[in-house]
């Protein structure tokens, strides 16, 4: 049998089948790589074959992957974490308040999603706090991502506004859905299917932060076409697969105009006859996005031996 892996609790999986039945099956010893350094080997996403003995179910082979997306698995090892398999659309969930837009984060999921070759889109939510100018902000934000290559939306889950749009984006697809906690992912979820029920946090007053409701990528049936993968409310993404030289590719804007630089292999930092630069500089381009690159080329240059 065949089915879609859509819990990992460790050594057992959630797995949907064909016909919609869920199973719990285990994971047969045979498919434990000694040698990898992903912590964990089946993920939630993965196409997996499902062998029956009696009424017990294990998982026999892990069908390739098309996509995966990874984060470290702590700050201090090498090893990796394998988030989601199989993706066909990545969602990074916002706010410009309550809590208050990180744009580091933002920008390290989009570079991430661009890695690993998923499309990606911005969904700003808790439109309702912000005030006209606040919403002006916002506009020329988007505009910018727009410009860009990011397409994003804005919406309000409290007052329900913005809700069909999401429904029509993931219509028919595995989708992923990331973002620091208490922008309200869950919340979102909640509004697609109410029968998800899931845990919504609270965004503490004195530091805006929210709280982690998410311990593990979970996926979730909207419909019987539309899937979404919630993950946990990271604190970053790791790009330990990464070079820092290769960091330039996944900036969309940098390489639309790097064709103009002096030098071929121009990172974009001092180098002279760079064409990327100066654009951020004069503002022609959005500062933080620049910002955003030399910090992870540093942090990329600091995990190498």
């Amino acid at each position: 049998m065949e089915g879609l892996v859509t819990k990992s609790t460790g050594s057992w999986y959630k797995v949907r089948l064909s016909d919609g039945k869920i199973i719990d099956a285990r994971s047969r010893g045979k498919l434990r790589t000694a040698n990898s350094r992903n912590t964990n080997h089946i993920t939630v996403g993965d196409i997996v074959e499902i062998d029956e003995t009696g009424e017990d179910f294990s998982i026999s082979m892990i069908h390739d992957r098309k996509n995966y997306i990874i984060r470290k698995s702590t700050n201090l090892s090498k090893e990796t974490h394998i988030i989601a398999a199989n993706i066909d659309l990545a969602i990074i969930v916002a706010t410009l308040k309550e809590p208050k837009l990180k744009f580091g984060f933002v920008d390290r999921f989009l570079v991430t999603a661009q890695a690993y070759q998923i499309p990606a889109i911005i969904v700003f939510n808790k439109t309702d706090l912000l005030s006209a100018k606040e919403m002006d902000y916002l506009t020329d934000l988007r505009e910018a991502y727009r410009n860009i290559g990011y397409e994003s939306e804005a919406i309000s889950v409290t007052n329900s506004e913005g809700i069909d749009r999401i429904h029509e984006i993931i219509k028919g697809k595995i989708t992923l859905f990331s973002g620091s906690s208490g922008v309200g992912k869950s919340s979102l979820l909640n509004a697609l299917n109410a029968d998800i029920s899931a845990k919504v946090s609270v965004v503490s007053s004195s530091n805006e932060k929210g709280q982690h409701t998410t311990t593990f990528a979970e996926m979730y049936e909207i419909n019987p076409t539309s899937f979404i993968i919630d993950t946990p409310g990271l604190k970053s993404f790791g790009l330990i697969d990464m070079e820092p030289e290769e960091l330039k590719n996944y900036f969309p804007e940098m390489v639309r105009l790097s064709k103009n630089c002096r030098f071929g292999n121009c990172k974009h930092l001092n180098e002279p006859g760079c064409a990327v630069k100066p654009k951020f500089e004069e503002s022609r381009l959005p500062i933080f996005r620049y910002e955003n690159y030399v910090h992870l080329y540093e942090e990329l240059k600091g995990l190498k031996p």
